[in-house]
């Protein structure tokens, strides 16, 4: 299924093996979702409920992306038709990697990290994936479509809608730095990277926000 895959690209590109497998963890009945998450439009969500000693997961994606998905695979062909199903199902998938991994590492994540670290898998993994599909071009329009042209959902987001435009807006400043990494062509420039990207990976939110301040200074 295109979850495991995704988890697969994103185990690939941050060398996060996980123990958990997400597809084990997806969820596509709107109905046995939580009442108040059961009226929202939304496609996409990652349920969580902690214990004393444990943390329990699951992930909501509306059976009609997976359904698109798994007819047009963007792991195949990614292209303006399926890249907006591509993004929801990464982001989801992306919160369930990001999350757990922190959780067997015993850290803590915020939403604004879980919401940062999103947008920068979004683009890295969608810039690496074009560039393999198109070897010889870099997509130099991704950023602004990304992070540009994004709209935060009033309705959707609610409460929580600055918080997603302040995710956004640090995401996107530390993938402007990112797209002048992988836009030169060869194994030299993926390697430096790959490496930027997993130790940004592994920082605290406070350090993520310190080293995108440096990069912006």
């Amino acid at each position: 299924m295109i979850v495991r895959q995704l988890q697969q690209l994103l185990a690939g590109i941050y060398d996060v093996p996980l123990a958990y497998d997400v597809e084990q963890f997806l969820l596509t009945d709107r109905s046995a979702l939580p009442e108040a998450l059961r009226a929202s439009s939304t496609d996409e969500q990652l349920l969580v409920a902690e214990g004393d000693s444990d943390l329990s997961l699951g992930l909501f994606l509306a059976p009609d992306v997976l359904e698109r998905l798994d007819a047009a695979n963007p792991l195949e062909r990614l292209d303006g038709a399926n890249l907006a199903d591509y993004w929801t199902a990464l982001e989801g998938v992306s919160h369930f990697v990001y999350l757990a991994w922190n959780a067997g590492h015993d850290r803590p994540v915020s939403l604004h990290e879980l919401e940062l670290q999103a947008e920068v898998d979004k683009y890295a993994a969608t810039a690496l994936l074009m560039r393999a599909q198109h070897r010889e071009r870099f997509p130099v329009e991704l950023h602004r479509v990304l992070f540009d042209q994004a709209r935060v959902s009033e309705p959707l987001a609610g409460a929580r809608a600055g918080l997603y435009r302040r995710a956004n807006q640090h995401a996107a400043r530390f993938c402007r730095h990112l797209s002048r990494l992988l836009s030169p062509v060869g194994e030299r420039a993926q390697a430096v990277a790959a490496a930027e990207l997993r130790r940004f990976y592994r920082l605290t939110n406070a350090m993520k926000l310190r080293r995108i301040e440096a990069l912006a200074a």
